[in-house]
């Protein structure tokens, strides 16, 4: 994982940095441990999940290794925006669940000279782009990749296992529905 250069941050402006990859890679543990290092150095911090995000906790972020942060629920994208006038860094997970005006507000809170932190997959069940993640990697000044074990072979894993059936595209859901694999281990559901 490539960390960032405190020497090379931006200075007097904001920017856009996106951790992406698939579940269980670790992409909310490294969003946590940013924005408790914002918080060591007295910035003020806002944490946002999408309200469908209700997995492990209702207002807290939480990583699958059991960390976490509190976080304040939208429905939307434009709440993230209202709420944040105050802040110096705007964390936001599960950006996939939000609709493609994330984008549109995260460039603005980077136009306004904050720092934001975002997570989510970058691919669906099917290894498809997640919208509006693709976006959010081309407009981001920081892109960070994680990648998980592949739990069939030990191989590094980009990809994310659907272990039921179901067309729909979003089905919350964590290792009870989903485990990581890598390119060669990973299969759509239904052509098995």
């Amino acid at each position: 994982m490539h960390e960032i250069n405190p020497h090379s941050l931006p200075k007097e402006t904001g920017w856009i940095e996106v951790i992406a990859g698939c579940m269980f890679s670790g992409k909310t543990e490294e969003l946590i441990r940013r924005l408790r290092r914002a918080k060591i150095a007295k910035q003020t911090v806002l944490v946002f999940k999408p309200k469908i995000d209700t997995r492990y906790s209702v207002d807290e972020i939480v990583s699958h290794s059991e960390q976490s942060l509190p976080s304040i629920i939208v429905e939307t994208p434009q709440e993230i925006l209202e709420l944040s006038k105050d802040a110096q860094v705007v964390g936001i997970d599960e950006a996939q669940f939000f609709s493609k005006e994330i984008v549109d507000v995260c460039n603005q809170l980077a136009n306004e000279g904050k720092r934001v932190l975002v997570a989510g997959l970058d691919q669906d069940y099917r290894g498809i782009p997640f919208e509006p993640m693709p976006q959010l990697l081309a407009v981001a000044e920081y892109i960070t990749k994680t990648l998980a074990i592949c739990v069939v072979c030990g191989n590094p894993a980009d990809k994310t296992q659907r272990k039921i059936i179901s067309a729909e595209r979003v089905v919350v859901g964590a290792s009870d529905i989903y485990e990581a694999r890598c390119r060669k281990c990973h299969y759509l559901p239904e052509e098995n």
